[in-house]
């Protein structure tokens, strides 16, 4: 069957329209619901316990009436819904600025290190099953498979630390933390500076994430190898390593670059905690600090910002899969 381009490209993006339109909407009102099930008093962690204790009563009343904390869960996630729709995300709490703002200023470190890290892990990953496949129970396999399985047991948080005793405070290589050096000025910092300080943190995320993409690509290189085409291309004398790069890329590339394309969301999830290890002004770190503030308009903002991404890779996915794989092209298309 023929592929029915224009038709089939409309009816994917309406059915993808509306699936984003519906996760948007359950994160947000997941989000409202956990940030008002804790226990974290948004007027006390803002103003803090001995501030608190020193005020009036109509004080207090006035303060909780300002950041939500009297208003009602389904009020309140109305009001900010409206909001939305006409382009206001609210006010942050604890940065006492539009979300949009703090979102756009911590935006570009993330989007920065979180792109290094994906391609790195994605690469590396990649690279170490490649090997691992064609040295199947070697040495070589035995130490990259039991590598990566300590490395997905491995929290990002301890990945972090052990770097930074390692490599900043015991060589000295790289800074101890934060995206440019202390006490300089926005005008000085070169962009060199700024890499200097990404480089210890993107390796860290990009390591605790590749285990994942280097045992799947493993076994499809396994699978590969002992299939009936790449036994008769070795019976006709061809080499091992011409046999990958001929026959087996192709059945390789695709499931990789799925999973890595499926693995945003936890590339966006260790970054929360490697942010915080290392001080990095990303989103990350700005999401544990409206998690602690009870800061639910920048939480929410971040969390649908986090979401759609993660949306965004998995259709990427679906659609470099199509154009990879005809079979499913079609069959999609048949099936629409």
């Amino acid at each position: 069957m023929r592929y029915r381009g224009a038709g089939y490209i409309g009816r994917f993006a309406l059915r993808e329209g509306v699936r984003f339109c519906a996760l948007m909407v359950a994160v947000s009102m997941v989000t409202f619901a956990l940030v008002a099930a804790s226990p974290i008093d948004p007027v006390q962690a803002n103003v803090g316990q001995q501030a608190l204790l020193g005020m009036s009563a109509a004080k207090r009343a006035q303060l909780a009436e300002h950041w939500g904390a009297s208003t009602p869960l389904p009020e309140r996630y109305l009001m900010w819904a409206r909001g939305v729709l006409a382009g206001d995300w609210g006010m942050s709490l604890r940065y006492n600025a539009p979300v949009v703002q703090v979102v756009g200023e911590r935006l570009g470190n993330s989007i920065a290190l979180l792109a290094c890290a994906w391609m790195l892990g994605g690469v590396i990953g990649t690279a170490l099953g490649v090997v691992a496949g064609t040295h199947r129970d070697e040495a070589v396999d035995r130490c990259i498979h039991g590598a990566c399985i300590a490395l997905s047991s491995t929290p990002a948080f301890w990945l972090g630390i052990v770097a930074l005793m390692v490599f900043s405070v015991a060589l000295g290589w790289f800074p101890l933390g934060f995206s440019i050096p202390i006490g300089a000025s926005a005008g000085d910092v070169t962009l060199l500076d700024r890499l200097h300080h990404m480089v210890l943190p993107a390796l860290t995320l990009s390591v605790s994430g590749l285990s994942g993409v280097a045992l799947h690509t493993r076994e499809k290189v396994i699978d590969v190898m002992e299939s009936d085409y790449v036994r008769f291309a070795r019976a006709r004398g061809e080499s091992a390593r011409d046999v990958l790069v001929r026959h087996g890329l192709r059945n390789l590339v695709m499931p990789a670059l799925t999973l890595q394309l499926a693995s945003i969301g936890e590339v966006f999830g260790g970054s929360v905690l490697v942010e915080q290890v290392f001080s990095y002004p990303g989103l990350g770190q700005a999401a544990v600090t409206a998690g602690l503030g009870g800061d639910a308009p920048l939480l929410v903002g971040i969390a649908l910002g986090s979401a759609a991404l993660v949306f965004a890779g998995n259709a990427l996915a679906n659609v470099l899969y199509a154009l990879l794989d005809p079979r499913m092209r079609e069959g999609r298309a048949h099936g629409a």
